[in-house]
């Protein structure tokens, strides 16, 4: 199930179907200083990936990077009872009976030795009742370039279902490394996003990594760069 990407780095994915579509889920994984690992975007736990894992080091870190990628945090939280749940603040009062054990805090140095982190801020996408936040961490792993994302950007290809490469070719991410219509109907507080885009592009990212879509391996940040400017209407 775990697919290597680089160094200290992996990936899980499993099916998903969102308003119909099947775009997939992934979660990553990253290996820290004396074999601890950090779990980003959790996908659902069973046993050959619970077997995996420990063959890699000591689950430590599980980090809910949104108000959306949340569901498998518990089950992660019950397979790996010592670790710390991490979560967006806004989580907290989203699911009240969730037990976090830490919220990500900006300004506050990252706790994970390697990753840089950043709260998106601003950023919105439709939900069945309207305009809501993300509250989204967004990752840097400084070692093998990679930028990481949960639900700010996607990237669909010809490896998915015709019937999303059509909505996506209309309503965006479809190869283009960039938000949906979602997010473009429901985003209004574009100067705050901008910064946000900016502070990311200080970053030395080569590859993305997604929650939804393909890997973009090569060329990364001139692609975030190219999708934000045309998501924001401006220059980066």
């Amino acid at each position: 199930m775990l697919r290597a990407i680089d160094r200290n780095l992996w990936v899980a994915e499993q099916p998903l179907r969102y308003f119909g579509l099947s775009i997939g889920t992934r979660m990553t994984v990253i290996r820290l200083a004396r074999n601890e690992l950090v779990i980003i975007s959790p996908i659902q736990v069973g046993d050959d990936l619970v077997g995996e894992l420990d063959e890699l080091g000591t689950v430590r870190h599980i980090i809910a990077p949104n108000l959306y990628h949340y569901l498998f945090a518990p089950e992660f939280k019950a397979a790996y009872p010592a670790a710390t749940f991490w979560a967006t603040a806004g989580l907290r009062a989203k699911q009240p009976g969730l037990a976090i054990d830490q919220v990500i805090e900006s300004g506050a140095s990252s706790p994970w030795n390697g990753i840089d982190c950043l709260f998106f801020d601003g950023f919105k996408t439709l939900s069945p009742s309207g305009p809501d936040p993300l509250d989204e961490w967004i990752f840097f792993h400084s070692a093998s370039r990679t930028l990481i994302l949960t639900d700010t950007a996607f990237f669909f290809d010809r490896s998915f279902p015709w019937l999303t490469q059509l909505v996506t070719r209309v309503g965006g991410g479809y190869k283009s490394l960039s938000p949906s219509l979602l997010e473009r109907i429901s985003t209004t507080d574009k100067p705050t996003v901008r910064a946000a885009a900016q502070q990311v592009l200080k970053w030395d990212f080569e590859r993305v990594i997604m929650a939804h879509g393909s890997i973009v391996e090569q060329g990364g940040k001139e692609q975030f760069k190219r999708g934000y400017e045309q998501f924001l209407g401006c220059l980066l």
